[in-house]
């Protein structure tokens, strides 16, 4: 796809330190536009690491870094007045399945209420353009082909999936009585350089480089639809061309690979891109956990330009690359 010219945008993106955040920085950047970046640092993982996210960035004149929650609306209307971004990029959030399960209200608190007060700031100060972030984790556990954005999603099977969900009613809400232009992104399982450390891809590399058995949930059939960062921001980008427009409009947008790989299949791939045999930890499948998730990506390939491109083998053998030299640079 031609890359889109950005030096008219002013940009004002939640959770730009994290993993998607960054890169969502770094591009918003190398096209031309000003990022305003909104981060708490949570201390779920190394402060450090969310620091050196935005090492390639940080010294750019259009880039500025506040450091702040999404839930503290004196912060939110005082720095949307004063840096008058032209959209935001909402991509804030607590994060992860399993985690939630521990701390459910304390997840609707970020992801539920902190979505309304960023909305009703944007509300105050004209701001009409928003992008949400969504997750895969709505539609629960729907089998079958791939999921469309017109399923049903009112099952998901963890809180975080639940808050998710909030997020895009309230943003809907917003665009049908204020008149705010939204999309929603569901994001699908997305892996790639810069990865949290928490996630199976990571956590599964760094056990299989450091010789010690990978947690194996089930009979190893369960499937997962990985999606690289590169084709995701070729959704977020998108997006936000299709939310600026003159009349104010909602979508819902998948972003996956769809091609969904099983545990096994992601096992024997770790196996080969690190080049040593891989231990398996047989463990029962996970409360919360969904079977599948597999995107139908047909919408968001005709109104977004969405594109996937990065082959799942292709994706793990650089990320492993990545690992490897990031240990290196550590140790």
């Amino acid at each position: 796809m031609n890359m889109p010219d950005f030096r008219d945008l002013n940009v004002f993106l939640t959770g730009g330190a994290g993993f998607i955040g960054s890169h969502t920085v770094d591009e918003l950047l190398k096209l031309g536009a000003r990022v305003v970046c909104l981060d708490n640092f949570d201390p779920y993982y190394d402060r450090a690491e969310k620091v050196g996210n935005l090492e390639f960035c940080s010294t750019d004149p259009r880039f500025e870094l506040i450091e702040g929650d999404i839930r503290d609306s004196v912060l939110l209307r005082h720095t949307l007045r004063r840096t008058k971004p032209n959209i935001i990029v909402h991509l804030a959030a607590r994060a992860g399945v399993r985690p939630s399960l521990q701390d459910p209200a304390g997840y609707a608190d970020v992801n539920v209420q902190g979505t309304a007060v960023l909305l009703e700031a944007a509300r105050e100060e004209g701001i009409r353009d928003f992008v949400f972030a969504s997750s895969s984790s709505v539609y629960g556990n729907q089998g079958g082909g791939p999921l469309a954005e017109s399923l049903p999603t009112d099952t998901p099977l963890s809180p975080y999936g639940a808050t998710k969900k909030a997020g895009e009613v309230l943003c809907h809400s917003y665009h049908h009585v204020y008149g705010m232009s939204v999309a929603c992104l569901r994001f699908f399982t997305v892996y790639g350089p810069r990865q949290r450390p928490d996630l199976a891809i990571r956590k599964f590399v760094r056990l299989a480089l450091d010789g010690e058995p990978i947690p194996f949930f089930g009979d190893g059939s369960s499937r997962r639809d990985y999606t690289h960062i590169s084709d995701i921001l070729t959704g977020i980008l998108g997006a936000i061309r299709w939310a600026r427009t003159s009349e104010p409009r909602y979508g819902i947008f998948n972003l996956g690979s769809a091609h969904p790989i099983s545990l096994s299949e992601l096992v024997n791939m770790i196996e080969r891109s690190v080049g040593q045999p891989v231990q398996r930890q047989m463990l029962p499948l996970q409360p919360g956990d969904v079977f599948q998730t597999y995107a139908d990506t047909s919408l968001a390939e005709a109104e977004l330009g969405f594109r996937h491109e990065i082959e799942f083998e292709d994706g793990l053998r650089e990320f492993v690359r990545w690992m490897i030299e990031k240990r290196s640079s550590e140790s």
